[in-house]
């Protein structure tokens, strides 16, 4: 089966769990903004364990290799800047804004509008960018575990030691 036929059975599937997690709705895109309803920050760690787990178990299996971006302070910084405007301004981010227009929510059309506005914007100024901007505080390309010198399950064991935990704690202050 094709690498885009998996993609968009994979897709429908996070659509479905994204629905079923009430993270497409507005009032819980708000209560996250303003930290009073962390379900959606549950589900981005839960996401993020379940996929960190996932793919160094089938890197290490051989299955899958990891082609790791140059990390980029100048490029992080403005990206992180215009996501969080956007989410701010629209209550949606990019992946439930989508998900909100499938439920029916005509108003997250205008953020899609302005993503794609906005995308055409940054390709025409990306040469611009690129040698300023984007380029500052290069890294290389790094990973927790290749800084701290030690193997990557020791650092996926301890976020779920951590995050775990936090789950409970969000839970005891109804968060």
């Amino acid at each position: 089966m094709s690498l885009l036929v998996w993609g968009f059975f994979t897709g429908i599937i996070f659509g479905f769990l994204l629905e079923k997690g009430q993270v497409l709705r507005y009032d819980r895109q708000l209560g996250a903004l303003r930290l009073k309803d962390l379900a959606i920050v549950k589900f981005m760690l839960s996401t993020v364990l379940v996929a960190m787990v996932g793919i160094y178990l089938l890197h290490d299996l051989g299955l899958v290799e990891l082609r790791l971006k140059p990390t980029m302070l100048g490029a992080n910084i403005v990206g992180a800047l215009i996501f969080g405007a956007g989410w701010g301004l629209l209550g949606y981010c990019p992946g439930t804004a989508v998900g909100a227009l499938g439920e029916g929510r005509w108003d997250s059309l205008f953020g899609i509008v302005g993503m794609l506005c906005g995308a055409a914007i940054y390709a025409e100024v990306y040469p611009a960018l690129k040698t300023n901007v984007l380029a500052w505080g290069e890294f290389g390309k790094i990973t927790l575990p290749g800084l701290l010198g030690i193997n990557h399950w020791i650092v996926i064991i301890f976020l779920i030691m951590v995050i775990i935990p936090l789950f409970f704690w969000f839970e005891r202050k109804s968060l």
